[in-house]
């Protein structure tokens, strides 16, 4: 297996309130890439917002045998945390994912 980090950006159409963000946060922290030493080296946050364009991108170390899987995998684990934090695929569409970090071990 691979680690991967998986960079996905998207567009907020909906209300991100402070609970929600919390929620959404909490739901990513599994998957947060600080873990990595890409990560860390980097300083990557799981969730960046930009508030005044109203977009955000999620970072997300995953394992994977394939970068097909690691971006599939990193699409599964964000749509679920936007779901959890109240925002469905139509308010937090995502973009096309891109393998921002590769760990061989």
């Amino acid at each position: 297996m691979t680690t991967y980090v998986v960079t996905l950006p998207g567009t907020l159409l909906g209300t991100l309130d402070p609970a929600a963000h919390a929620e959404l946060l909490r739901e990513l922290s599994p998957a947060d890439p600080r873990h990595t030493a890409l990560g860390e080296a980097e300083e990557l946050n799981r969730l960046t917002l930009d508030d005044e364009n109203s977009t955000f991108v999620i970072r997300l170390e995953v394992h994977a045998a394939t970068s097909k899987e690691a971006e599939a995998e990193a699409r599964r684990i964000a749509v679920a945390a936007l779901r959890s934090a109240g925002l469905g695929e139509d308010e937090a569409p995502i973009g096309p994912a891109a393998i921002s970090g590769i760990d061989t071990e």
